[in-house]
């Protein structure tokens, strides 16, 4: 990801792992090997900031709780793995497409293709924030260096809307974690290609996300225990797991199970009510 440098200022994001000097002269394994360390660092760093993710998915709750939404806004990868996110949240909770939305620089093009110059674009960041967010949503600003202009200039935007924010980033020294309601900062250290934000950093923030959407919509009711009560049924492989889950919570036989599915339209909550 290509952000604008401030002169002089060291960036957490672009350090150099010792470690891996002289990778161009790895094996294969060894490479894959250093990958796979550097990898299995991530989840203790995600867990330090606990107490954060922990305040962003009580926030979320409340806004959805008061009718609001959820909006991730990133460029890049990070653009990409809010996209991502939020485009799972209707067929796993079963809730309205506009609940969860991700914006991305450089739009719809960006998800297929790299678009880097989009990231600095503060006016369409603070554009896509005022066309896409309400006063009382919650917007998750996405930015491994924390330093994307179209990320920091669209949550300006969301405060101004009365929206509350949430800051995704690598680097709690930024401005993006520093100027957010709620900042989250995952320290994963240099990356095995220097700067390369999707490694590392981009694994980190796969499992915010995460957690910050499954344990928003668990909190708000969205399943039964650990099933996904609300998931929507549209391919054969998930209306057989309508079925199990039916079968099992009730007791009835397969067929009795998938009866009660038919008559409520495949709708697992509906079934187990009846």
């Amino acid at each position: 990801m290509s952000e604008d440098r401030v002169p002089h200022e060291p960036r957490r994001t672009e350090a150099r792992n010792a470690k891996a000097r002289g990778l161009e002269s790895f094996t294969t394994r060894q490479i894959l090997e250093l990958m796979n360390d550097e990898d299995a660092t991530v989840p203790a760093a995600v867990r330090t900031a606990l107490p954060a993710i922990e305040r962003a998915v009580d926030e979320i709750v409340k806004a959805f709780g008061a009718g609001h939404r959820l909006r991730y806004i990133g460029a890049g990868t990070s653009g990409r793995l809010g996209v991502l996110d939020a485009s799972e949240a209707p067929p796993t909770f079963g809730v309205e497409e506009d609940l969860v939305r991700g914006i991305i620089a450089g739009g719809e093009e960006a998800l297929r293709r790299s678009i880097e110059g989009a990231e600095d674009e503060s006016s369409a960041g603070a554009r896509a924030v005022r066309e896409q967010v309400r006063d009382g949503d919650v917007l998750v600003g996405i930015s491994a260096s924390g330093r994307a202009k179209f990320v920091t200039a669209g949550m300006v935007m969301a405060r101004e809307i009365g929206a509350r924010t949430v800051a995704l980033t690598c680097d709690a020294s930024s401005p993006l974690a520093k100027d957010a309601d709620i900042p989250i900062a995952i320290d994963v250290g240099p990356e095995v290609l220097a700067g390369s934000s999707r490694l590392k950093a981009g694994t980190a923030t796969k499992l915010v996300l995460n957690m910050l959407s499954t344990a928003a919509m668990i909190r708000s009711g969205r399943t039964r225990g650990d099933l996904m009560i609300d998931l929507r049924p549209t391919n054969a492989k998930l209306r057989e797991r309508a079925v199990r889950m039916v079968r099992d919570e009730t007791g009835v036989s397969e067929d009795e199970a998938r009866a009660r599915l038919e008559a409520a339209g495949w709708s697992v909550r509906k079934a187990l009510e009846r």
